[in-house]
């Protein structure tokens, strides 16, 4: 369980403060930022009570306490601070700011899985034979309807389990999303399998309460409470688990592995149809409801089905130009 907010008590808590509202003003969420900023004002309000800025000995100090964590999140907590540091140093040029190259080295990235379009029906089959609960008479409607949108909508999990009846347009077949990461809303336009899949679940979902503002995913026989992120990931992950669906690893795929499978075989569609790809990253960064252009394009270029595509592309396009001009020996 998480730490109840408490006042900050230190004398950089006004500073601290400060930051977290621009921060949040700014459309961030920061709540894990606030709690190890909050972490650090409780060591600087017991060990420096009269320090108004951080110090070296202090960071040096104050790291001290975080080795019982691993590398990647006590890197992770040095750099919240030293960010912090260099939000301080703008109002004063001399404050200290933390040297990131002592900071533990970053972990690999975890490469997404990317699901195959065969993997994606072998869970749908799964999830059809799914029986009914006590605590979820629409299991296998509701796993299904949460495939389907997880991987042609490229929604969040989060975003999925918040949804209400109304947020779903039945004329324009449209999700509406509402404040998800960075407080952004956004429009979902679904497919043409993702629209006729919501009108398969809506039919059953008539049998429970449904009110406006009742949880699209319903987990009770009353009507009245969704499906919780967790509860929905170890559901799936349990489907993904008799489907035998493993990464290249051996581990069993990430939910939020249906999302980025939702980036890639878009970017794939567009390549293979010979489609302007670069003009086309705006519309999936809407789509996806990324901060911006650039969140989409950081990762989905790397993965190995799109740079294929690329190279195939670039390849008949320049063929003539990568074979070279005829032999003269032909010509004696």
């Amino acid at each position: 369980m998480r730490r109840a907010a408490q006042p900050l008590s230190s004398a950089l808590g006004p500073a601290i403060s400060s930051y977290l509202a621009l921060k949040r003003a700014l459309g961030r969420r920061f709540t894990n930022e606030g709690l190890i900023l909050a972490h650090l004002d409780r060591f600087l309000a017991v060990q420096r009570p009269a320090a108004p800025a951080i110090t070296p000995d202090g960071f040096a100090a104050w790291t001290l306490m975080l080795v019982h964590l691993t590398p990647t999140v006590r890197r992770n907590w040095m750099r919240i601070v030293r960010n912090l540091c260099l939000y301080l140093r703008r109002s004063a040029p001399g404050c200290f700011v933390p040297d990131s190259s002592g900071f533990p080295p970053p972990h690999a990235p975890r490469r997404p899985h990317i699901f195959t379009e065969q993997q994606i029906v072998g869970l749908l089959r799964i999830a059809t034979d799914l029986r009914p609960a006590s605590t979820s008479p629409l299991r296998a409607e509701v796993y299904r309807v949460a495939i389907v949108l997880l991987y042609t909508a490229g929604l969040r999990r989060g975003e999925l389990a918040r949804l209400v009846l109304s947020d779903y347009d039945l004329e324009a077949h449209t999700l509406l999303v509402r404040a998800s990461k960075f407080h952004k809303s956004r429009l979902v336009a679904l497919s043409k399998d993702g629209a006729d899949e919501m009108d398969r679940f809506l039919r059953a979902r008539r049998r429970l309460p449904h009110a406006a503002d009742s949880p699209l995913l319903v987990s009770n026989v009353g009507g009245s409470r969704a499906y919780w992120g967790e509860s929905l990931g170890v559901g799936l992950t349990g489907l993904f688990r008799c489907a035998d669906i493993r990464t290249a690893r051996g581990r069993l795929p990430r939910v939020h592995d249906l999302r980025h499978t939702y980036a890639v075989h878009a970017l794939l569609r567009w390549y293979r149809a010979g489609v302007d790809v670069q003009a086309k990253l705006p519309v999936l960064s809407a789509a996806m409801g990324h901060v911006s252009i650039a969140s989409t394009a950081y990762y989905l270029p790397f993965l190995e089905p799109i740079a294929e595509a690329a190279s195939a592309r670039f390849a008949r396009h320049c063929q003539d130009v990568l074979a070279g001009p005829p032999s003269a020996a032909g010509d004696q």
